[in-house]
C-alpha cells in the first residue's frame, strides 16, 4: 500500500511542475492550453475512497489555483471532475469486466477504454473550468473554441504520456 501511495505522491508533484514551470508558459494563440495535472485525478487507484478521492482533487486544484491566481477556478473543477470519475467508473468498469484491475491506466485498461474515459472526463472539467473563468455569454464562442481547442491539447498530452510509460501486460 505504500508503494501506491509513494507513486501518487511523485505523480502528483511531478504533474504540479510540469503544469506550473513548463505548461502554464504554453498557449496556442491564447487559445489552447493544456491541462496535464489532471491526470493525477485520472489515474488514482480504483479503490480510492470517494472522500479521499475529493480531498485529493480539492488538494490539486487549490495548489494550481495558488500558481495561477485563480481563486478557487481549478479547486471546483477538479472536484467536479472526481464526481464525474466516479459516475464514469461505476457505469463502465463492472461493465466491461475490468472490475479486478487495480488502476485506470492506458496499459492495463486497453487504447479504447482509456482513450474514453480521458476525453469524456477532461471534457467535463475543461467545459467548467473555462466557463467559470469567462463567467460571460458576451464571448461564447471564444470560450467554447478555447474548450474545445485545450481539450484536444491536453487528451493528446495524457495520449502521449500514457504511451511513454506504456507497458505490455504480461500473460500469466
Amino acid at each position: 500500500m505504500s508503494k501506491h501511495i509513494l507513486i501518487n505522491l511523485l505523480r502528483f508533484i511531478v504533474l504540479v511542475f510540469i503544469q506550473v514551470f513548463l505548461l502554464k508558459n504554453i498557449s496556442l494563440y491564447n487559445l489552447s492550453t493544456p491541462y496535464l495535472y489532471i491526470l493525477f485525478i485520472l489515474l488514482l487507484p480504483f479503490e480510492t475512497p470517494n472522500l479521499l478521492l475529493f480531498a485529493l482533487a480539492f488538494l490539486m486544484g487549490l495548489t494550481i489555483d495558488s500558481f495561477y491566481d485563480t481563486p478557487g477556478l481549478h479547486a471546483a473543477s477538479c472536484v467536479l471532475l472526481a464526481f464525474v470519475r466516479i459516475i464514469f467508473i461505476s457505469l463502465t468498469v463492472q461493465k466491461d469486466g475490468f472490475d479486478n484491475e487495480p488502476e485506470p491506466t492506458l496499459n492495463i485498461m486497453g487504447f479504447r477504454w482509456f482513450f474514453t474515459y480521458t476525453i469524456t472526463l477532461t471534457l467535463f472539467h475543461h467545459f467548467f473550468l473555462l466557463n467559470i473563468e469567462a463567467f460571460s455569454f458576451s464571448e461564447i464562442q471564444y470560450t467554447l473554441s478555447r474548450f474545445l481547442l485545450s481539450s484536444i491539447f491536453t487528451v493528446f498530452l495524457i495520449l502521449i504520456s500514457g504511451l511513454l510509460f506504456f507497458r505490455r501486460k504480461e500473460r500469466k
